[in-house]
């Protein structure tokens, strides 16, 4: 069933009309070795001209995935947690970076994330930290920087453009897959429902538009209603106000608040 993109379509010619421009960037987690899904990805990032800030499972990555990542310049792996491991009790959401250890313990991991993966990628790694599942205790971030990270990414609209002194906050803000259902793709009236509530709060005033509008996707899972889904929104949006973003424009920026 062809979704009604007419809400969508409507919201972007008034950005057009008030000369407004979206920064749009596109992370996609849980990678840790090439495989065919992450040639598809690498093939939809090359043709609609959209890098990738690919989160990698460092103790999980592979040397093939580096040497894979290598020949594709726009894929910037950053730090995906550790070992993506949950670290709840079972009455708790999954969480590998929330208060359920020793802060030591938790920023030794943070920090042997980054390290392992300097060493596997070298410069072409972005020091972004990406909690698994999105969720990090508010004593870790304050960490981060310290550790050698200058952006933390997790999930919905920031509310404050720093996250930690000398550390920025670029979340993500759709995301198309049935988590907690079907775990195929979210029904697309809702997503372009919730997209141009996401504009229109842009537009008004009332959300940040200086922060990049992030898709989240996961390439691993993915079938191919979530892929052509992802081609259509990025595509739609890439016609009307957007424009890409990648993390070497905020690694420019000064984060002193």
């Amino acid at each position: 069933m062809t979704p009604d993109w007419s809400p969508l379509n409507t919201e972007l010619v008034l950005w057009r009309e008030q000369d407004l421009t979206l920064p749009l960037w596109w992370r996609d987690d849980d990678a840790i070795e090439p495989t065919t899904a992450l040639e598809q990805l690498c093939a939809m990032s090359e043709e609609l001209g959209v890098p990738v800030h690919l989160a990698v499972i460092p103790a999980h990555a592979s040397k093939a995935l580096a040497t894979r990542l290598a020949g594709s310049p726009g894929m910037i792996p950053v730090v995906h947690g550790w070992a993506h491991q949950n670290h709840a009790p079972a009455s708790e959401k999954k969480a590998e970076f929330r208060a359920h250890r020793p802060i030591d313990a938790t920023t030794r991991d943070a920090k042997d994330g980054l390290d392992h993966l300097r060493t596997l990628f070298g410069p072409s790694l972005a020091p972004m930290f990406v909690p698994p599942w999105n969720r990090i205790d508010r004593e870790v971030v304050r960490e981060l920087p310290a550790l050698g990270y200058r952006v933390l990414s997790t999930a919905t609209p920031r509310k404050a453009a720093l996250a930690a002194p000398g550390l920025w906050q670029i979340n993500t803000h759709l995301d198309p897959i049935d988590w907690r259902g079907t775990r195929g793709l979210v029904s697309q009236e809702y997503l372009i429902s919730q997209l141009v509530q996401h504009l229109q709060d842009r537009r008004t005033g009332m959300a940040d538009n200086s922060e990049p509008y992030g898709l989240l996707t996961h390439h691993l899972v993915h079938d191919e209603d979530i892929w052509k889904f992802t081609r259509e929104v990025l595509t739609r949006l890439l016609d009307g106000p957007a424009r890409v973003w990648t993390m070497a424009e905020t690694l420019e920026e000064d984060p002193t608040p």
